[in-house]
């Protein structure tokens, strides 16, 4: 029996974790988490070496670790090594984040906490959860936490899901994970989206094929530092938010307060200096239909026609909840309260169930917009620890 079982490995599943076994609520031979990859945050990983991110979007104090210096205490003893931080905002390196993450995963021994798999049922037993997974192994614990992302709802375009099926190899989803590496593709390449992913993309492809890629966005660049107002990280946001009763409203106010498909001012920068050197094409538009012949894909966007060998999409995901079938489940035998949008209602410590705890996109409705990012992880932990 578990004290403690965290359903997905990925920064708030190993937040969670991490919090639990500091604060000694949990010995580590108590917890597991049940992930469908071979290692911590590897889906973190593989996504962002994809696009080459150098800066995080977040400050330095968001991380796995409880201490919110840990990562600059962390930066003194490897400053020789990394350009530790950017901007007034001391954004991390990626790669020192990476590095400080696999320090608190070592410290911490989750990797003895692993267990590959993937989750396919979970259900309620007397005084304990079950889980099972695909493979049809059960885990019996106490407590349970979701803290699952929404990486699998890749949001495709319509004229993009018909190319898939006549021709797959020259359409590929950034995050799929069936992508594996962008730089063996054949240029010309256009990217298609506006935010910060299509903005490193951009930038990362232009520098390897250089006056060969093309960025398709259907808006004006939007310019913001984070992806929501920083007021939402405190009570500023989250006070009235929390008094708000009526979820359809929480859930309006969470679509508003998102900077959906935004880029920081020094990303932009880094654009236009490639768009100034004719290494980046941006197109303002929307494809509207495609041609396709053995060797070239043509693009109509607007009254214009693009040809490439290659389409990446940085369009996001899909803003259903995440989990599908098994979360289905588990709402309908346990009788789980949802909102009008299908996302559960849970209090104030993230409990949906009788010791059953949600994190991430999951519990946006109760934390706000910061829910999905590495500040809501850690929100969410000390929600949950503070209240056990």
């Amino acid at each position: 029996m578990l004290d403690w079982l965290v359903i997905g490995g990925g920064i708030h599943g190993c937040t969670i974790s991490t919090y639990l076994i500091k604060h000694k609520k949990v010995e580590p031979l108590k917890l597991c988490i049940v992930d469908p990859h071979s290692e911590p945050m590897t889906r973190w990983k593989q996504n962002t070496a994809k696009i080459s991110m150098s800066y995080l979007r977040s400050t330095s104090v968001h991380h796995i670790d409880i201490d919110p210096f840990s990562l600059q205490q962390f930066a003194r003893k490897v400053s020789n090594v990394h350009k530790d931080f950017y901007g007034i905002y001391k954004r991390p390196s990626l790669e020192l984040f990476n590095e400080h993450c696999d320090k608190v995963i070592f410290e911490t021994g989750l990797k003895k906490c692993w267990h590959k798999g993937l989750v396919g049922k979970v259900q309620r037993g007397k005084d304990f959860w079950e889980v099972y997974t695909e493979n049809g192994e059960m885990f019996k614990s106490k407590n349970v936490v979701i803290a699952i992302s929404v990486n699998e709802q890749l949001l495709i375009p319509t004229w993009a899901e018909e190319l898939a099926v006549n021709c797959p190899k020259r359409v590929h989803h950034i995050f799929d994970e069936n992508m594996k590496e962008v730089s063996k593709l054949k240029a010309p390449i256009a990217i298609i989206g506006g935010g910060i992913t299509a903005a490193h993309l951009a930038i990362k492809l232009s520098q390897q094929f250089p006056g060969k890629v093309s960025l398709i966005k259907r808006h004006p660049f939007r310019v913001h530092d984070f992806d929501s107002d920083p007021g939402w990280l405190g009570l500023k946001r989250q006070g009235p938010f929390s008094r708000v009763k009526d979820y359809r409203i929480r859930r309006e106010q969470i679509k508003r307060a998102r900077f959906k498909g935004s880029v920081p001012r020094d990303v932009l920068y880094a654009m236009k200096r490639l768009e100034a050197k004719e290494k980046l094409h941006i197109i303002d538009g929307e494809v509207t239909s495609y041609t396709l012949d053995k060797e070239t894909l043509n693009l109509n966007v607007i009254s214009n026609s693009l040809q490439v060998r290659h389409v990446l999409l940085a369009t996001g995901f899909l803003p259903t909840r995440p989990g599908h079938r098994w979360i289905e489940r588990l709402i309908e035998e346990e009788h789980l309260t949802c909102a009008h949008c299908g996302y559960p209602i849970v209090n104030k410590a993230l409990e949906w169930g009788p010791h059953l705890y949600v994190m991430g996109p999951l519990a946006e409705l109760e934390m706000g917009p910061i829910a999905r990012n590495i500040s809501g992880a850690r929100q969410a932990a000390e929600r949950i620890v503070a209240s056990l």
